[in-house]
């Protein structure tokens, strides 16, 4: 019998090639890596290989060595979580103009509601035994309400739109949509932990003090990150993983997902030192793309469309008819009634559906907690791979022949954020 260091020493190298063979090919047709990546893990699970190579899937990842590369999976998971809260500037979000406000409310407000009428038809027929109707209903709700800041800036400045005024105002759209739909997730996973509503708020207000504190101690993290980055750059990142590791302990002790805390280190971290700058560079450099893909193939395993009932397709068109419409509709409206012109409002539709890998691991969040089942996992995995490889060409053909909308010479409304980030770039 192998031992599970030589297990893990074949299957890592195994996953990490494919994902990145994947994600070269995705950019290589125009679209963000993650899709490919995304691909590649659901390809490498019983959607495919599972089922036409059993024997092939069992010599490459066989059950004794998945409990390893989940929790290496998990572990990138945390650090690209920390990324996201880093490059979400949520103090640019004070100079926010009306239109912005409007878009951000609109593409967050209408996809709740629907998700939520959608989740009440859902409940009887593909909620998990014994999981209670109200934390159902919230979750899928917000799950369908995401914007994934990350995979819409890497695609913004893939096309050198980052900084244009279009750029600029649909990230601040995003990032103003991420940080609501990050506050009900806390929300949702404190009542879908707690025994009571008394404990849903309770590790509620744990999770509010968490943030509270973090936000506070920032002046004494620059200094300490400061006098760290003097003695050696190493450590800063040393501190640093150190404190997203130990606030997800935390958040999970207080019995909300460590993806939360995480995230809410990268939110809270000190903008404009350079020592952080360079550590974050590293941590995207190295654990993103050599341990990131065992995550995408951790969800992959869980994803089977072979499985699907026949019956449950028509709630996989539901659901991405639902998601594609609030999301448009309610960011689309929003532009239009805050005065922007009719393309305009529609690239705005066009962006806020992009959901990429945020709306994933929101979902693994979902099944880790058991609010969802595994057919309702596939069907909303599926609704995220298609909103967001949607997006880049819909975003090529109505930019196209708008050179007005590509430069910075426009008179659009203006842009709200100073610059437009790539970000983790998945």
């Amino acid at each position: 019998m192998s031992s599970p260091l030589s297990l893990v020493l074949v299957a890592v190298p195994t996953v990490v090639l494919a994902c990145h063979a994947g994600g070269r090919a995705a950019r290589c047709l125009g679209q963000p890596p993650v899709i490919g990546e995304m691909t590649v893990g659901i390809l490498l699970g019983p959607s495919l290989l599972g089922w036409l190579a059993p024997g092939v899937q069992h010599l490459l990842l066989p059950p004794a060595v998945l409990p390893y590369t989940s929790v290496l999976g998990n572990l990138a998971l945390l650090v690209f979580l920390f990324l996201i809260g880093l490059e979400l500037d949520l103090g640019s979000l004070r100079t926010t103009r009306r239109a912005v406000a409007s878009v951000a409310a609109g593409s967050i407000l209408l996809p709740l509601a629907l998700g939520a009428a959608l989740a009440l038809v859902m409940y009887p027929a593909l909620a998990p035994p014994g999981v209670q109707q109200l934390p159902f209903v919230l979750f899928i709700a917000t799950a369908l309400s995401i914007t994934a800041f990350p995979v819409l800036a890497r695609i913004l400045t893939d096309r050198g739109l980052a900084t244009t005024p279009l750029g600029t105002f649909a990230l601040a759209c995003a990032a103003a949509d991420d940080a609501l739909a990050w506050c009900l997730l806390i929300a949702v996973t404190s009542l879908a932990t707690a025994g009571s509503p008394l404990d849903a708020l309770t590790a509620l207000a744990l999770a509010a003090a968490l943030a509270v504190a973090l936000a506070s101690a920032r002046p004494l993290v620059k200094r300490t990150l400061a006098r760290a980055a003097r003695t050696s750059g190493d450590l800063v990142t040393v501190l640093l993983v150190a404190a997203l590791l130990l606030a997800a302990w935390a958040t999970d002790r207080i019995g909300v997902h460590p993806a939360i805390g995480a995230f809410l280190v990268g939110a809270t971290v000190p903008r404009g030192i350079p020592c952080v700058g360079r550590s974050a560079a590293h941590l995207q450099g190295v654990v993103v793309p050599v341990l990131l893909p065992l995550f995408f193939v951790d969800i992959g395993l869980r994803t089977d469309l072979a499985a699907l009932p026949a019956g449950q397709w028509g709630w996989a068109a539901l659901v991405l008819a639902v998601a594609v419409t609030g999301k448009w509709v309610g960011a689309a409206g929003a532009a239009r009634l805050a005065g922007c012109d009719w393309r305009w409002s529609a690239l705005m539709g066009t962006l806020m559906n992009c959901r990429g890998i945020t709306e994933v691991v929101v979902l693994s969040i979902g099944l880790q907690l058991g609010v969802i089942s595994t057919n309702l996992f596939t069907i909303m995995v599926l609704m995220a791979v298609v909103t967001t490889a949607a997006t880049a060409p819909l975003l090529d053909r109505l930019t196209r022949k708008a050179p007005d909308l590509t430069t910075s010479d426009t008179h659009e409304p203006p842009p709200v954020l100073p610059e437009g980030r790539p970000g983790p770039g998945r």
